[in-house]
């Protein structure tokens, strides 16, 4: 029974709003939120910049026949062009050091795809979660630290495809002030020419994610389990899709495109069930500050706002997502919950592990499960996975190890072209002290 007082809200809408009834508001809440999240439309930021390479004021690292690419769609309509090989990898900090089998899983399932790519080692960290968290750096730092990496990608030859999903929102704000600020262009132009570099940036921002997914299809040729009868959760990093929202991939086929396409299409091109839930919109509580400052906000949210709905709502058996953060914040959080009875045990994996465990990865050596809080061995012996025998041969092989009766695994020849790519560029030789500095 609505009180008088809600009857007249309800009233006042209706006058206002017309077509209230008969319009989709989740959808256009969506669609606005999405609008004017940016004060510059890509295509406005894409042709400046085309007009700035007119100009001769940047290069462009355009992406070339040779990288293969795919067009995706985007939430305003232009396609994106996802290169899918020769691609040159942006690690991240936080996988690298929290969930290692991650970036491995990135790299084994390229290897079954035989995609050329390059793990070089001059790569630095982003410095995003640096800035968004406490406000260190200034714009100026920031875009250095930006067209050094990029200009690395473009000297090698292979296309950057960014790892973390803070990486990616953050880099996809640096191009766009870049572009639209000349005294930013100025004062950076004389930093870069003192490293023999000038400003480099690439056509496309791509996240690993949005490549997985326009591989997917062809990856899912080599899945070795059948995850038919896994019902899934998916949760879309906001660092991925909520940062300069506008080259986001959506499919109509992925939710009827109305949430977007990486990860949730990889999930069902493997043969998953997608399910939905009511919190899908909201942060895993990682965030940016708060996972420093209020742990456990970020604990309780993680538990409370993510997991338990995935679970009670949509009865997921997995959570995916696509970002260091989340990864790490969905799975080591409920720890928490616990010890305090709320026992969910709700396994949580990157896209990238998710599709190389399918594929056949070894769940220690590659996809390391170890690394997890949550019980993922309870969900690869669902769907067929042996873990039993890989866990006994992944202990021998650490034994092996320690007691020198083994050589370490790695993921590419070892180490691919190293030579040339850990060699110092003659820009640098004051650094080999071969001249003065």
């Amino acid at each position: 029974m609505l009180s008088q007082e809600e009857k007249q809200i309800q009233k006042a809408v209706q006058e206002a709003f017309p077509m209230s009834d008969n319009v989709d508001w989740n959808e256009v809440y969506q669609r606005i939120i999405y609008r004017y999240s940016t004060p510059h439309g890509l295509e406005h930021v894409k042709e400046e910049m085309y007009k700035l390479e007119d100009k001769g004021e940047i290069i462009i690292h355009h992406i070339k026949p040779y990288n293969n690419p795919v067009e995706a769609q985007t939430l305003n309509g232009s396609p994106k062009k996802i290169p899918t090989t020769k691609l040159w990898h942006h690690k991240s900090c936080g996988q690298c050091g929290h969930i290692p089998g991650y970036p491995t899983s990135v790299f084994w399932v390229m290897n079954k795809l035989e995609i050329d790519y390059l793990d070089e080692p001059h790569q630095t960290s982003c410095t995003g979660w640096n800035y968004h968290a406490s406000g260190a750096s200034n714009p100026v730092a920031l875009a250095g630290v930006y067209v050094r990496n990029m200009w690395r990608a473009y000297e090698t030859g292979y296309f950057p495809l960014i790892h973390c999903g803070t990486s990616f929102g953050h880099y996809k704000e640096v191009r766009n002030m870049i572009i639209l600020h000349k005294e930013i262009r100025d004062k950076l132009r004389p930093i870069m020419r003192k490293l023999d570099m000038d400003i480099v940036i690439p056509e496309e921002v791509v996240h690993y994610s949005e490549w997985l997914y326009v591989m997917s299809k062809k990856a899912a040729q080599q899945k070795k389990y059948n995850l038919e009868n896994i019902k899934a959760a998916v949760h879309t990093p906001c660092h991925v899709y909520k940062l300069v929202p506008e080259d986001t991939v959506y499919d109509p086929e992925v939710f009827q495109g109305r949430r977007p396409a990486a990860p949730s299409g990889t999930v069902q091109n493997f043969g998953a069930k997608l399910v939905d839930y009511s919190t899908w919109w909201d942060c895993c509580g990682f965030g940016f500050r708060h996972i420093l400052t209020e742990r456990e906000f970020s604990r309780s949210f993680a538990l409370f706002k993510k997991v338990i709905p995935a679970v009670e709502e949509g009865n997921a058996d997995v959570f995916v997502t696509s970002d260091t953060g989340c990864v790490t914040t969905l799975d080591k959080s409920q720890w928490a919950g616990k010890a305090h009875g709320f026992n969910y045990n709700l396994p949580v994996l990157a896209d990238a592990q998710f599709a190389a465990l399918a594929m056949g990865a070894d769940p220690y050596i590659i996809a390391q499960i170890h690394w997890h809080a949550t019980d993922v061995e309870g969900f690869l012996r669902r769907i067929g996975v042996p873990v039993d025998d890989y866990k006994e041969k992944f202990v021998q092989y650490l034994q092996d190890l320690r007691e020198g009766n083994a050589e370490p695994q790695y993921l590419y020849p070892k180490h691919r072209k190293i030579d040339f790519y850990l060699s110092l560029p003659d820009r640098v030789k004051w650094y080999k002290k071969e001249v003065p500095k």
